[in-house]
């Protein structure tokens, strides 16, 4: 099957229908098992929630310190955001770091506390496994063992999502993510990847594969520049997609989507913003039925393309379930938009509603850390 999308591809058919919302060519593949939230999941829950609370599930956000500040509690008690990202300046020790997400976890709407948890360099909290980086676990062949290890830990601290495995396929020079990789090669990548998802998924935490469609053909880093990944569709398909097909097999929970433009894909939106890539290749052609989440939406990949409400409205109208707010002033804008686009555009409410459903069935059954 992968084969005969790859000559429709090449010939523009399966392009054409890509951007023209035809399905013949988008039939879905078999995603995870059940546990991943399935689109429109617990729509009794959904629908017992306003239009802003339902905004509010599509928002993760972003503070600075050690303690929530009252806007935060405030907002999550109110059900105006579903969680939080940490960062290094939110975690010191771990009784500091049990401390705070016990109280966010106070506060109420059973909120998503998610951070970056690679391994390496890329590891929010330092005394947590894995400390070997994603290359470093895959040549010892200690994938699952490092995940699973890193899982019970963040578990136990409160943590309930990890921003990771990264399923990047760095196969050109210079590649910018090619030091937080698991291979250069698909296949081995692929291995790792559903390795890494299968030991998070057993040490309870929810793994987010990232940066869909893969930044591997880019030599730099969305979060300082714009970048354009300039493969072919054929390239896309055996190189950049394999990983991702893995890790939805292996259960994964959340697909981060990036920053990065894909003229084969979409010529004219970013990844993030494109409902080519998110609608079309992701949930049809892919069947993943789990939660969607942009990249930061502060990286400059973004902002290039407009004001953070704008690209934040884009990315939700494209189909992304959850917004990474990673900027300590981005939360009020962005959400008094979305809810003030919502209450006067009927489309972007049916979008805002399935979103918000996957986000509490993903709290539901999956990103909860024990009492």
């Amino acid at each position: 099957m992968l084969l005969a999308a790859v000559a429709a591809f090449a010939a523009g058919i399966t392009l054409g229908a890509l951007s023209h919302g035809g399905k013949d060519d988008l039939a879905p593949r078999p995603a995870g098992d059940a546990s991943t939230p399935r689109a429109g999941a617990r729509p009794a829950a959904v629908d017992r929630l306003s239009l802003p609370q339902q905004v509010g599930q599509l928002i993760v956000l972003r503070f600075a310190g050690t303690t929530a500040p009252d806007y935060v509690t405030a907002a999550l008690r109110e059900r105006r955001a579903a969680g939080a990202i940490l960062f290094r300046d939110n975690v010191t020790t771990p009784e500091q770091l049990r401390a705070l997400t016990a109280g966010l976890r106070r506060a109420g709407g059973r909120p998503l506390v998610a951070l970056d948890q690679e391994g390496g360099e890329v590891r929010i909290v330092p005394w947590a496994p894995p400390a070997a980086s994603q290359p470093q676990q895959a040549d010892a062949g200690s994938v699952r063992a490092d995940a699973n290890a890193a899982a019970s830990a963040l578990r136990a601290a409160g943590v309930t999502v990890s921003l990771a495995p990264v399923g990047d396929v760095p196969s050109v020079g210079g590649a910018a993510l090619g030091g937080r990789a698991f291979s250069r090669d698909s296949d081995a990548a692929s291995a790792a990847v559903a390795a890494a998802v299968t030991g998070w998924r057993a040490g309870g935490v929810a793994a987010t594969v990232k940066h869909f469609p893969g930044l591997g053909g880019a030599t730099v880093n969305t979060d300082a520049a714009p970048a354009t990944v300039t493969r072919t569709l054929a390239q896309i398909e055996a190189t950049d997609l394999p990983p991702f097909e893995a890790a939805i097999r292996a259960g994964v929970p959340l697909v981060m989507v990036g920053h990065a433009r894909y003229p084969a894909l979409d010529p004219d939106r970013i990844a993030s913003q494109s409902s080519t890539v998110v609608e079309q290749l992701l949930r049809r052609r892919l069947g993943f039925r789990g939660v969607t989440v942009t990249d930061s939406m502060e990286a400059q990949a973004s902002l290039a393309t407009g004001p953070i409400t704008t690209a934040s409205e884009r990315a939700v109208r494209a189909g992304v379930d959850l917004l990474l707010l990673t900027g300590r002033g981005s939360y009020r804008p962005v959400y008094h938009h979305l809810l003030e686009v919502a209450r006067r555009s009927p489309p972007l409410r049916a979008r805002v509603r399935e979103s918000a459903a996957r986000v509490l069935a993903l709290k539901e059954r999956g990103a909860q850390p024990p009492p």
